[in-house]
């Protein structure tokens, strides 16, 4: 694990794609809190719930960066190095 995040640079302004974690809206299920992917805009649910699409966007698209857009919280988290960023 990394003391630093080497993917700043990644981070874009985006906008959610969604409402609600992506997939699980298509499948009907229920999340626990939601992450945005600070590359795209995808919307997935916390490794918390039960499909944890945030992180399996993650190992699909290798985009680094995702934030908690749960409110009152503006976290960031880097996949890759694993830190957080208050």
């Amino acid at each position: 694990m990394a003391d630093t995040c080497t993917h700043l640079d990644t981070i874009r302004h985006v906008t959610p794609n969604t409402d609600g974690c992506e997939e699980c809206l298509k499948m009907g299920a229920e999340w626990v809190h939601l992450r945005l992917c600070l590359t795209c805009g995808h919307v997935g649910c916390c490794d918390s719930s039960r499909y944890k699409h945030a992180t399996k966007h993650f190992h699909r698209t290798k985009h680094p960066m995702v934030q908690s857009i749960e409110p009152g919280e503006s976290w960031k988290w880097c996949y890759v190095d694993e830190v957080l960023i208050e």
